[in-house]
C-alpha cells in the first residue's frame, strides 16, 4: 500500500480540518398540519404522507 512522502505539517493538517462542521437538517413544512418535518418522511405529527394518511396517531 502507497505510503506518504512526508508528514503534513500541523497548520495543513488544520486547515484540512476546519470544514468539518455539523449541518443543520434541512426541514420541510407539513402539508397538512403546517409543522416543520424532515423531507421525505411521514409526519410525526399528523402522520401524514404526500397527502395520504400513513401512520395513525393516537
Amino acid at each position: 500500500m502507497a505510503q506518504p512522502k512526508r508528514r503534513w505539517s500541523k497548520q495543513r493538517t488544520h486547515k484540512h480540518r476546519a470544514n468539518w462542521k455539523l449541518e443543520i437538517p434541512n426541514l420541510a413544512e407539513c402539508p397538512q398540519c403546517h409543522e416543520m418535518k424532515l423531507p421525505h418522511r411521514v409526519c410525526p405529527n399528523c402522520g401524514y404522507y404526500r397527502n395520504r394518511k400513513v401512520v395513525n396517531q393516537d
